[in-house]
């Protein structure tokens, strides 16, 4: 993550946000402290997918209606 002066973004901030546009994320700072962070837009739907693809790798879903071959009761607090 980059720093990036105040006044160099304003002077430069076509070139700037290209680079977050690309995936980069920029502090900014104003008299050598952080005030802002820019990132790039993060298509949420995109993701989701990924975290999906991702998971199924991990994952298995099997049979969770069928009763399984040991038995159990359940029991309830119900008057």
């Amino acid at each position: 993550m980059r720093e990036v002066n105040v006044t160099d973004l304003r002077s430069h901030l076509p070139a700037y946000l290209g680079e977050v546009q690309a995936g980069e994320e920029l502090l900014v700072t104003s008299r050598g402290k952080v005030v802002a962070r820019l990132v790039p837009v993060r298509d949420e739907r995109a993701a989701a997918r990924e975290r999906l693809v991702e998971l199924r790798s991990k994952c298995r879903v099997g049979d969770v209606v069928s009763p399984l071959e040991v038995s159990w009761e359940a029991q309830g607090d119900r008057p």
